[in-house]
């Protein structure tokens, strides 16, 4: 089975454009959960207490079963839902998004709001970058000392982790491997070197890896 992409902003950051005037700063944040959302944005609204708005989306959960957002004054549907759909877009996971707006004088209109908002989104996610998270498992190998080196070598020419070395009656070498290439590996292991190795599975982890938005 396939597993499924999960993206998340890099980094936290924020991003600033100018529409007549007025001025549009998206902050992003990932979050784990509702509460931190909650508190980023009053964070960030408190830093702009003297904004005209303080706008907000965020979406929580691998499955993005929390979806929140808010126009805070705007005219309905042209602040929190075009910052909603705009991480909904890049399909990123566990990120609060608050644009901030200090009002220039010249009014925009509903269809220039919308797209102020969603812009000065998208914007900060680019700037933000995206990584992608992929679940590898951790291979523990037992390797005899005559072969070790030779181990050593095929691990760095498939550019793979290595995570710890254990020296006893033979070396134990663990290394990362993504979860969809275990059985792969592990052939390939078994296969080059002649079934002399033993080769067993010791949990998991996360690991995030940079994402090119194509």
């Amino acid at each position: 089975m396939t597993e499924k992409i999960y993206l998340t902003i890099q980094e936290n950051t924020e991003f600033e454009i100018v529409i007549k005037k007025s001025r549009f700063i998206c902050s992003l944040a990932r979050i784990n959960n509702e509460e931190e959302a909650q508190q980023f944005i009053k964070q960030v609204s408190t830093a702009n207490r003297k904004a005209t708005h303080n706008c907000f989306a965020y979406m929580v959960g691998d499955d993005d079963h929390i979806q929140r957002e808010s126009d805070n004054g705007e005219p309905s549907g042209t602040a929190g839902v075009p910052i909603l759909e705009a991480l909904q877009l890049m399909h990123v996971h566990n990120v609060c998004a608050v644009v901030t707006r200090y009002f220039g004088g010249i009014k925009l209109g509903a269809g220039g709001l919308i797209r102020a908002y969603s812009n000065a989104t998208s914007e900060a996610l680019h700037k933000a970058g995206l990584v992608q998270r992929v679940t590898q498992a951790l291979l523990k190998i037992d390797v005899p000392y005559n072969l070790h080196d030779q181990l050593i070598y095929w691990i760095n020419e498939r550019q793979l982790q290595i995570d710890h070395e254990d020296y006893g009656v033979q070396v134990t070498t663990t290394i990362f491997v993504d979860q969809a290439q275990v059985e792969e590996v592990t052939n390939e292991l078994t296969n080059r070197f002649n079934d002399q190795l033993t080769i067993t599975k010791a949990g998991k982890r996360f690991n995030e890896i940079p994402y090119e938005v194509k």
